[in-house]
């Protein structure tokens, strides 16, 4: 009576509510359908009614894509993202109804007994033992932080618990599943049985390839028909179809002439008016320079001073000759090698080995990289003198003197840096100094060598056979298409876009222009990568678009590796997610099992007689036994594993022929002559107690199983 009389006080304002409401719908009727479905635009996606909102999905992505930048690609993002939003609202529905609850002192001893957290210097006090009121401090500090706008703390902090709530919910929750999953003795009793009986008998065995796969057709219609039969094996998808014609953006030859002509003006000496210098002014050209690193960049050369040395094998083939057999001062091309086009100059000449075994005894000082160090540079030096005539002269000494001075990996190893590539040693990350020591020096020779880590008493303990070995410096342009060439392929495929828009056919246009037409089949709503041109997640997005239709076209700009182009693009096919889409995935596993059923039926027509030899004469074959077959190990003696027929012997009676039987290889007649069940137990415990650690062993397939109950809404395909 109290909720009727609330309602009478508020009729005026019912009345005018629902007022607006008609007279809004007279006006206008979409107007209504769209306030309801308002929300629904900004929705990535449901799971079990709770939404996935778009802006705070967007704002995950963005914050996972600078956490691991050009490491992960938008749509990865999206879908970890995804996945983890999923995950977190299954068990979200799962927890409520289970009634788990975790509370924060819950969440604060999780992270307090993490090892990252124990073992933290920062959280130690004078004695070395872990401080929890360090740890206290530290968090309060990281909230004052965001209070003053440096958040990035907090919030990783924040995030670090959320993850910690979230494991230990689910834990709990795992817990107990596993508690309740469990087996009877019964149960234990056959899975006794199942693992011990076995069984032996007559068998007539037609295998399918009696019948040639010519014999057996296999229609679409028929692969269409299994796969309705199998929806949850084969489910079905939306899919989209495409046909494109691809233009690269390459350079022409006319381009890489042109480049060639400029490196080849970089060999001489030259003279230009300097407009800054109001005059003539003359330029040293490669031959003549002597500041190399100074002429590859005021030159802009496109790749940078090469400081290695190189075998005859490590030079490229075009100048490795001449360079051979060249002086000092010689310059070699232009020659062309990895889309570049090449001077090079030989500047040293020099015999050294391939690799070399070596050792060295390090003393730092302050300043030197990664020096932790308060030596100064001259007390350094000093030392190193002093080690290096105690050590000079004695093998033993020097080990010893670099166990107990090295605080490197080499330290315990008598200082042996052990064998070094030439390669490895002349590379940015190895010291030139310490390189051109050992590779330029003789077997044994020790000496003291600054490097930019301090002062090292170097030994050079073997080396291999010196070769001969050379230093080039290269100046390079990369050859690259010119406006006049970028312009053409623009027009070219901009030519094609317009005829497919005028409705002539792909397959036509490519045949009379000669270009090559490719496909791309099945493209799933959230597919990035399109086969033949990689991630063009643009492409697939323009596929699904509503208003799309087959045979709309579009030209596309695209990046392939470090290659731009354009392709030109045809929408071919259309399924909706009701229908069901047969690709060759689905082709290839499902032919063959209709081929075995359609060759198992031809074989069984074969089948005359009533008893085994009578069976086995008419089909021109024997009959053979099988002995002491379980369905713990359902393998028959001169087939293979045969389950389904080992299955079919354990409920037979005795000595009956069974009808026909298909089986992975073939079909089967059996007869079983001979049944022999284990020995009875007293107990089945131990059998009960194994089901129950296998059950409960299964506890990962568990988030699996809640996500194919979960009733999902996915609508990432209409935002990325």
């Amino acid at each position: 009576m109290a909720i009727l009389s609330k309602i009478r006080d508020r009729s005026m304002f019912l009345i005018l509510i629902v007022g607006l409401a008609l007279f809004a719908f007279v006006l206008n009727p979409s107007s209504i359908q769209r306030f309801f479905n308002a929300s629904k635009t900004n929705e990535v996606g449901e799971v079990n009614g709770q939404v996935i909102g778009r802006e705070d999905f967007a704002k995950q992505v963005e914050n996972y894509r600078a956490k691991y930048g050009s490491r992960v690609t938008q749509m990865q993002a999206v879908n970890t993202v995804w996945n983890s939003l999923v995950s977190e609202k299954i068990f979200k529905t799962q927890l409520k109804e289970a009634g788990i609850v975790v509370g924060e002192k819950d969440i604060w001893d999780a992270m307090v007994a993490m090892p990252e957290i124990q073992n933290s210097p920062i959280f130690k006090n004078k004695a070395g033992l872990f401080d929890e009121e360090k740890l206290k401090e530290y968090v309060a500090t990281l909230e004052d932080d965001a209070k003053s706008g440096n958040t990035k703390g907090w919030i990783d902090w924040l995030n670090t618990e959320k993850q910690i709530k979230q494991n230990l919910e689910r834990q709990a929750y795992t817990t107990l599943v596993s508690a309740g999953l469990g087996a009877s003795l019964k149960e234990g009793e056959r899975d006794y049985n199942f693992n011990n009986e076995t069984v032996s008998g007559n068998f007539v065995f037609m295998p399918y390839r009696l019948i040639p796969d010519s014999l057996v057709v296999v229609t679409k219609g028929d692969i269409l028909n299994y796969v309705k039969d199998n929806p949850k094996t084969y489910k079905p998808e939306a899919t989209r179809s495409i046909k494109y014609i691809k233009f690269d953006i390459v350079p022409s030859k006319a381009d890489g002439e042109a480049v060639k002509a400029k490196v080849a003006s970089y060999i001489n000496d030259k003279e230009e008016y300097s407009n800054a210098a109001k005059s003539i002014i003359k330029t040293h050209g490669l031959k003549n320079a002597t500041n190399y690193e100074e002429f590859l960049v005021e030159n802009k050369s496109d790749l940078l001073l090469d400081n290695s040395y190189k075998f005859k094998n490590q030079v490229p083939k075009e100048i490795s000759e001449a360079v051979f057999n060249g002086k000092l001062g010689d310059v070699f091309g232009p020659y062309k090698e990895n889309g570049f086009y090449k001077i090079s100059k030989l500047v040293e000449v020099i015999k050294m080995p391939d690799s070399v075994k070596s050792s060295h005894i390090i003393v730092p000082y302050k300043g030197a990289v990664r020096s932790t160090s308060n030596r100064t540079k001259e007390a350094a030096k000093k030392m190193a003198d002093s080690i290096y005539n105690l050590v000079k002269n004695s093998d033993t000494k020097f080990k010893e003197m670099a166990d107990k001075v090295n605080s490197d990996g080499t330290k315990g190893k008598g200082g042996s840096i052990g064998w070094i590539t030439k390669n490895q040693a002349f590379s940015p990350s190895f010291d030139k100094d310490f390189a051109n020591f050992i590779f330029k020096n003789k077997t044994g020779s020790i000496k003291v060598v600054e490097t930019a880590f301090g002062f090292h008493v170097i030994k050079i303990n073997e080396q291999t056979k010196p070769k001969k070995a050379v230093k080039l410096v290269t100046f390079a342009r990369s050859i690259e298409p010119s406006e006049d060439t970028e312009n053409l392929i623009f027009q070219k495929a901009e030519m094609v876009a317009s005829q497919l828009s005028d409705g002539k056919k792909i397959d036509e246009v490519a045949k009379a222009d000669g270009y090559k037409v490719q496909s791309a089949v099945n493209l799933k709503v959230l597919s990035e990568n399109v086969p033949g041109i990689g991630a063009q997640r643009q492409i697939v997005t323009w596929s699904y678009k509503p208003e799309r239709e087959i045979g709309n076209s579009k030209r596309f700009d695209i990046n392939v590796g470090e290659k731009r182009g354009y392709a030109v693009v045809v929408l071919t096919g259309m399924t909706s997610a009701d229908e069901i889409s047969l690709n060759s995935s689905i082709i290839a596993k499902v032919r063959p099992l209709l081929i075995s059923k359609k060759k198992a039926a031809l074989l069984k027509e074969k089948i005359k007689g009533t008893t085994l030899a009578e069976i086995a004469k008419n089909a021109n074959t024997t009959v053979r036994f099988a002995s002491s077959v379980s369905l713990a190990s359902p393998l028959i003696s001169g087939v293979g594993n045969e389950p389904s027929v080992v299955g079919a012997m354990s409920t037979l009676a005795l000595n009956k022929v069974s009808p026909a039987i298909s089986g992975n290889k073939g079909v089967f007649v059996v007869q079983v002559t001979k049944r022999k069940n284990p020995i009875k137990l007293n107990n089945y415990n131990a059998f009960r107690n194994n089901m129950t650690k296998k059950l409960q062993g299964r506890s990962y397939q568990l988030y699996q199983v809640l996500q194919d109950n979960a009733d999902i809404t996915d609508n990432r395909g209409k935002f990325f």
